[in-house]
């Protein structure tokens, strides 16, 4: 990533309608690697028995809850609320960078409103999200792969297991991403840095990441490819090191 966690200060705004509260320790767990989650709030009419399960989870993870009443059957006011804050916070200028938990594709303009701002937006949400609001982040992440663990006899074209979803096939068109991506960054002799490449790939495709694919970490999910990639490990002098590259294999 280009910016160091360290400097990151997220706010971190949960909509309770649209998240799955099961795995909420693992969401913060994931959060916790990009920044410090200095604002956490979440947003839901707490009246409701939908969001019940909740509950034990704010006070375990210090999450603010704020209320938001649903005037109307059928519309929800959490949006709003969401936004109305997002907003506040932005001009308060006590983050860097928003998380935005949600499946719902009407933070879509939020997100780019916030980007267009200069924050860094991280989007949180179950792989029904709407790709509008996957494509306004500047990252997006699945919830279904949060804590996933690698399957190292994964292998490219797979067939997809029963009840998986399809993004977890490696198809033709991400080993095309691929092979654009490390065309754009390659030397005289087509070799590209792998971690450029990664953050590439993410600007290119803000829901990328190898646990999709089986994987924990960019540099196995290449490996795994060497019908199509060529990789180079190169010893950093006097540093106990190695920076990986790779290339199109002709």
């Amino acid at each position: 990533m280009e910016r160091e966690s360290r400097e990151m200060r997220l706010a971190v705004l949960i909509d309770a309608d649209n998240i799955p509260y099961a795995n909420i320790k693992g969401m913060l767990d994931e959060i916790a690697k990009l920044g410090t989650p200095t604002i956490k709030r979440i947003y839901g009419d707490w009246t409701r028995p939908t969001v019940a399960g909740w509950k034990p989870a704010l006070l375990e993870h210090a999450i603010t809850p704020i209320q938001q009443y649903s005037y109307t059957s059928g519309k929800n006011s959490t949006d709003s609320a969401m936004i109305i804050d997002a907003m506040d916070i932005l001009h308060s200028e006590k983050v860097n960078g928003f998380c935005l938990v949600s499946s719902d594709s009407d933070f879509t303009r939020l997100a780019t409103r916030l980007r267009e701002s200069g924050m860094f937006v991280v989007g949180l949400g179950e792989k029904k999200t709407p790709n509008p609001f996957i494509v306004a982040c500047d990252k997006f992440i699945y919830i279904e792969i949060i804590g996933s663990k690698e399957r190292p006899k994964s292998k490219p074209n797979a067939p997809v297991a029963s009840g998986t979803s399809d993004y977890e096939e490696m198809d033709q068109r991400f080993i095309n991403l691929l092979k654009a991506s490390i065309e754009d960054l390659g030397d005289d002799n087509g070799w590209a840095f792998l971690a450029e490449l990664g953050n590439l790939i993410i600007k290119k495709k803000p829901d990328f990441d190898p646990r999709n694919y089986g994987f924990l970490k960019l540099t196995p999910l290449i490996k795994s490819l060497n019908e199509y990639f060529e990789v180079d490990e190169r010893e950093v002098e006097n540093k106990r090191i190695k920076h990986i590259y790779v290339r199109v294999r002709k």
